[in-house]
């Protein structure tokens, strides 16, 4: 049977984070992706950018880890606080979805 796992932490500064949060730190709820208002960005969302729904994400590579734009216009985008793997519970699983290249 397989299985999918999503870590709910990040490794390094979370690009590939795949998560489901959809909250910022100060828990304003975050805007879809494919949304241009109430905060106009530059992010499309494909297949393989993993910007789905509203979820946090990190499409630039911030130091700061996964963000949004929130559905605030006076608070264009914020982080989301997502703590790094080695401040959280690992997740232990037999590889079937490793996706690396060793």
């Amino acid at each position: 049977q397989k299985k999918d796992y999503i870590r709910t932490c990040i490794m390094d500064n979370g690009v590939g984070y795949r998560g489901t949060v959809a909250t910022t730190v100060d828990g304003l709820p975050c805007q879809a992706w494919s949304h241009k208002f109430p905060n106009d960005h530059r992010y499309t969302p494909t297949l393989r950018n993993g910007l789905e729904d509203n979820f946090c994400r990190n499409p630039d590579g911030d130091p700061g880890g996964p963000w949004c734009y929130t559905i605030n216009p006076a608070v264009r985008f914020q982080s989301c606080g997502i703590k790094s793997c080695r401040e959280a519970a690992c997740v232990w699983c037999n590889g079937e979805d490793y996706r690396g290249a060793v």
